[in-house]
């Protein structure tokens, strides 16, 4: 069954946001969001989610490479909990440990393969939560 989901790679002050497709395994970097007022944009997010239709979302959990709870734990779990309460929708979270290292890396990648501009912070957020989200659907697809 193909369902799909919109993946968050949270932040303070910016959230990165793709979405991704469980039949294909692939998502696409979407927006990024600016924390309005030190809150997320509830408003681009509930367009979003009218836009996309989602049966899940999935927001990206850090963690040390220790495997400790990061500093961002408590502000994403907040953050869960409001997005779930707001949309009524499941929200999972995801390992992201490294996944804003991993995607700055594809970006400079492409850089040297002939990519003219500067990569941007957004970018990168944008990206991130793209390789949350497949690394996400990855482990759906093996349950």
């Amino acid at each position: 069954m193909s369902i799909t989901v919109l993946g968050f790679d949270f932040g303070l002050n910016r959230t990165g946001v793709a979405v991704g497709n469980t039949l294909t395994g692939l998502a696409t970097p979407e927006t990024v969001l600016y924390s309005q007022n030190h809150q997320p944009d509830w408003g681009s997010i509930e367009r979003l989610i009218q836009l996309w239709r989602p049966q899940v979302l999935v927001v990206g959990m850090p963690r040390k490479l220790d495997g400790s709870d990061s500093s961002m734990q408590e502000s994403i779990l907040k953050f869960c909990r409001e997005l779930e309460k707001r949309t009524k929708l499941p929200v999972q979270t995801a390992n992201e440990q490294l996944s804003s290292r991993e995607a700055e890396q594809l970006l400079k990648s492409a850089r040297q393969a002939g990519r003219k501009r500067k990569i941007r912070k957004e970018e990168i957020d944008q990206l991130a939560a793209a390789i949350i989200l497949e690394n996400w659907m990855h482990d759906y697809a093996q349950q």
